[in-house]
């Protein structure tokens, strides 16, 4: 195969043409150490389009104001875009109700409110939480702070070595009456693997336990229907799917929200104020105190405009055939080891990996030697590099822009890692 192809063609995968979609996405004409940049670090953070880019601009330079506050012009067209923001989120997602999406800066912040104002009104002295190993450590740390406050246990479900979850464990934990959330990824950020959410939730909520999902990898990459998966809970990111830095989403059932208390208190969540005593607002203003991150709000709308137009199936579907495609690529390099399923239908946009003994920091650091950026460490998932038997791995994953031809490159860069360290 031709390695660092300079020209990628406008091949139509998935229902629209990967080479001219490029070309929304400004970053993707650099070029690193002469050669053009292949971003493969997409779990982390996704890159952004020129219309969501252009959306930010349009907000600091024409109407630049605070929300709800104002009875001027440019504060109600603030409001406006604010409020639209959150009204297309819902229907992305399809939430009842735009009153379910709350603002906050990201899933880590939405586990940890979800923590605060719901666990801790509900969790109490002998419960139990049921996590996974695969979590990321935004959806076990807040759980073991929690845990160790109210005197509760962690429960967790344990993996195959295929990176599937064991369910006989779900059903053991759940059998003994004492969880009262399930904390669960939907995509691991290391593994790929797409977990069975809605058959999860539906045996969770059997045995009366909540479920929170963690979305951050999933809600960018494939449709998502909260009614449908009825999950009490769902927390993602803006920045992973062409929206700002700071801004992400929880979404929760309604009767839920309106019975949790505040997570912080302050300016705008409040209805009356007296000397002695407060009311607050209904959700999801009760759980917006202060100035919230307006512009990242609108950029997210208008990233949600763009994957909807793009149609988040048909990214899905991309996903899909880039995963495959370098599945089988990495799978011939000699000394590759892959984590997590094999199947590309069970599995995510993420390949994590190691080249026998080569440590993860070196190889990431000889793909940047060729301009493809890829992710090193243990991904925010020490538990799980300790179940794989591993202090690190290097990690490829991809999103609606990558191409067949960066697949390429990063093999060719992998093999020439192994040539360098006699592999």
């Amino acid at each position: 195969m031709q390695r660092h192809a300079q020209v990628y063609p406008s091949k139509k995968t998935s229902g629209y043409e990967v080479g001219s979609l490029r070309a929304d996405f400004p970053i993707l004409k650099r070029e690193i150490n002469g050669r053009p940049l292949v971003y493969l670090d997409n779990a982390a953070t996704s890159q952004k389009p020129v219309h969501v880019i252009e959306a930010l601009d349009r907000f600091y330079n024409q109407y630049n104001a605070n929300v709800y506050r104002g009875v001027y012009r440019i504060s109600e067209e603030a409001t406006v875009a604010y409020e639209d923001a959150r009204r297309k989120i819902a229907h992305l997602i399809n939430a009842r109700d735009p009153s379910e999406i709350i603002f906050v800066r990201g899933t880590t912040e939405a586990i940890n409110l979800v923590a605060h104002s719901w666990g801790r009104s509900t969790i109490g002295l002998g419960d139990s939480i049921m996590l996974t190993e695969m979590e990321h450590h935004s959806n076990i740390v807040p759980w073991q702070q929690l845990a160790r406050e109210k005197g509760a246990s962690l429960k967790y479900v344990g993996i195959s070595e295929e990176g599937q979850l064991l369910r006989q464990d779900a059903h053991q934990h759940l059998e003994e009456g004492t969880v009262k959330l399930f904390a669960v990824t939907h995509v691991s950020n290391v593994l790929g693997t797409i977990n069975p959410i809605r058959e999860l939730v539906r045996e969770a909520h059997k045995h009366g336990s909540k479920v929170l999902v963690d979305g951050a990898q999933s809600v960018p990459h494939m449709p998502i229907d909260v009614q449908d998966l009825d999950c009490d809970f769902l927390a993602f990111s803006g920045h992973k799917m062409c929206g700002p830095t700071g801004i992400g989403v929880l979404y929760g059932k309604r009767e839920l929200l309106q019975n949790m208390e505040p997570y912080q208190s302050g300016g705008e969540m409040i209805r009356e104020v007296h000397l002695y005593e407060a009311t607050f607002k209904d959700p999801p203003f009760k759980f917006e105190a202060g100035t919230t991150d307006i512009a990242g709000a609108i950029g997210l709308g208008a990233a949600v405009d763009y994957l909807s137009k793009l149609g988040l199936r048909n990214v899905r579907d991309h996903d899909r055939e880039i995963t495959k495609c370098a599945l089988e690529a990495l799978a011939e390099v000699k000394g590759l080891k892959m984590y997590g399923p094999t199947d590309p239908e069970t599995r995510g946009g993420v390949i994590s990996f190691n080249l026998a003994d080569v440590h993860a920091h070196d190889m990431a650091s000889m793909l940047d030697e060729d301009g493809i950026a890829v992710r090193s460490g243990h991904h925010c998932a020490q538990p799980l590099m300790e179940r794989l038997g591993v202090a690190a791995t290097t990690r490829a994953s991809f999103y609606l822009y990558n191409t067949e031809e960066e697949i390429d490159r990063l093999v060719g860069s992998v093999e020439r890692a192994g040539r360098v360290f006699k592999i």
